[in-house]
């Protein structure tokens, strides 16, 4: 495959920004999340996995920041393209333009749901699924976040947070001030620089449209999301990896493991949201892992 950045257009006329480093036969491919993240967590994947003679590729998601962004105020710009059957089928469309097939996807939060559609309609391209940080359903995760907010913050602070979501007020500073504590200690644990943006380069769009203001208030399509009685028919080797700080509830990962037939649950100490940053050498450790085991034909829980 070609290395470095290629944009490819769909056949809706979009463009996507996509990027591809590493050399040799394992592909693996990225879901970011947000859904209005982008790729940038995945940067470096293609060096960690270098041993394995992985290509990474990843890009970013219509309406992302690298790639197209439509004008979603538009009804029916909205309608057709803020779904998870257009996220679901992208997916797709992106594996076929690039020319890949039997390969790794993995996917990050948002991703991580991606990955389950995927796997549960396209699973025949798969060589591998891994899903980090997602659970398959939002009553369990909304249960989780309210436990974090609880525990992280004192009761008046917790009691304000909820009078500004019933006023939707979701700009007020003191509401933000608590957001950001909440990130430090259940997304982004290692507070990166390297991935720090002068502006907010989230396509808040298509967050809102999906999750809401922030990642522990669920006002948006997500609420929709529950796949508890499907999951079972995921069939490839699939590795579930979750940070042990996280926002996403680590009993819904171990009843996934049971329900997934040919899974492997692995945690990572003091990893928040974004354990691949949080504790890098433990997740990777668990995804090379799993790569080799799936490669050498020995891959079991």
């Amino acid at each position: 495959m070609k290395q470095g950045t290629t944009i490819i257009t769909l056949d809706n006329g979009y463009h996507l920004w996509t990027n591809t480093q590493g050399e040799g036969d394992i592909h693996l491919l990225c879901l970011h999340g947000g859904p209005g993240g982008n790729h940038e967590y995945w940067e470096n994947f293609g060096e960690k996995l270098a041993d394995l003679g992985v290509q990474v590729t990843m890009y970013d998601q219509l309406g992302s920041w690298y790639s197209d962004q439509p004008d979603y105020s538009d009804p029916e710009i909205a309608k057709k393209y803020l779904t998870y059957d257009y996220f679901l089928d992208e997916v797709e469309e992106v594996r076929q333009k690039l020319g890949i097939d039997k390969f790794y996807l993995i996917g990050q939060s948002w991703g991580g749901a991606l990955i389950m559609l995927y796997a549960l309609k396209y699973g025949q391209h798969l060589k591998g699924a891994i899903i980090s940080s997602m659970v398959d359903n939002i009553d369990e995760y909304v249960v989780n976040v309210n436990k974090c907010r609880e525990e992280c913050l004192p009761a008046d602070a917790v009691a304000y947070m909820k009078q500004k979501e019933a006023e939707g007020n979701w700009d007020d500073p003191q509401y933000q001030k608590y957001v950001d504590v909440l990130n430090a200690n259940y997304v982004d644990r290692k507070q990166p620089t390297a991935i720090s943006h002068l502006i907010n380069t989230m396509a808040t769009p298509v967050y809102n449209a999906f999750q809401g203001d922030n990642e522990f208030v669920i006002t948006g399509k997500l609420k929709e999301w529950d796949i508890r009685d499907q999951i079972h028919n995921i069939k490839v080797p699939t590795l579930l990896t979750f940070g042990e700080h996280e926002t996403m509830p680590l009993d819904s990962a171990r009843r996934m493991a049971r329900d997934i037939p040919n899974s492997r649950l692995v945690t990572t100490p003091n990893g928040g949201h974004h354990h691949m940053i949080d504790n890098a050498p433990v997740y990777f450790d668990h995804l090379e892992q799993f790569i080799k085991d799936v490669e050498g034909g020995s891959f079991n829980k």
